[in-house]
């Protein structure tokens, strides 16, 4: 049975709207759970809580009790984002409505899902993260799916389009929106002022200096990720024909 899929909506309204910080971390991580680790899904009160609170792949840090992730999964209930369900041993669990809630598909929810748990990022870092639940191609793949997730106003774009450019969801109350702004604002003029802070540079073979952005990086980074893979895997049937050939021999 695949758990990553929607359900009937048991609130009282399908439209989204903005959200809570807590809302917002629970939402996120029954979404996540559901698409990494489908086993154990749909959450129970404690798995959700502990999903809320884990230390990777969430920012800010966040020590929820089992009460405040129980009012924040009811009040998702409420808005039709969330359902409970029967659990073995009739321990109630729960598992999101996202995709009727936010009209996304796979990839759009896991770029979502990935700004809820993280907040404001850059494309590059964007595309390496939400990598780990849908498959996403290249930067160029990813923008596709931003300007989609931008025309439903699902998702904000704090700097200007380019290398660099920082992305957020659109789910914060005003107030929160208000100081996001600013800080990103702020931090742009920081690093406008200070060019050295956003960007390395090299120097190429004819002496000519060569700045490497963020965006960049992140790419270079997960292309020798993966090539580390391939690497891994040939060695794997190099060393499983070498083992075929010597017991030909014999």
């Amino acid at each position: 049975m695949n758990s990553d899929h929607g359900h009937e909506n048991e609130g009282t309204s399908p439209e989204w709207r903005q959200l809570s910080p807590r809302q917002r971390r629970v939402l996120g991580v029954l979404i996540e759970k559901a698409k990494t680790t489908p086993d154990a899904y749909p959450l129970s009160l404690n798995a959700l809580t502990n999903g809320c609170n884990q230390k990777s792949n969430r920012s800010p840090q966040l020590k929820l009790s089992q009460d405040e992730t129980q009012n924040a999964v009811d009040e998702l209930r409420h808005m039709g984002a969330a359902m409970e369900v029967q659990g073995s041993g009739r321990v109630p669990k729960y598992r999101h409505q996202a995709y009727e809630w936010f009209a996304v598909d796979k990839i759009e929810i896991a770029v979502l899902t990935e700004l809820m748990l993280r907040g404001e990022q850059t494309v590059g870092e964007l595309r390496g993260r939400a990598n780990r639940m849908s498959a996403i191609a290249d930067l160029a793949a990813l923008r596709l799916v931003l300007n989609s997730l931008l025309e439903k106003r699902l998702v904000i774009s704090l700097t200007p389009e380019g290398r660099g450019q920082v992305v957020s969801h659109n789910l914060y109350k005003d107030r929160e929106l208000e100081g996001l702004h600013q800080r990103v604002s702020q931090q742009t003029s920081q690093q406008e002022s200070e060019p050295s802070a956003s960007s390395a540079r090299l120097i190429n073979g004819g002496g000519a200096t060569v700045a490497i952005t963020v965006d960049m990086f992140q790419e270079l980074k997960l292309e020798v990720t993966q090539l580390q893979a391939e690497i891994a895997q040939l060695r794997g049937e190099l060393q499983r024909f070498g083992s075929e050939t010597v017991q030909g021999s014999e």
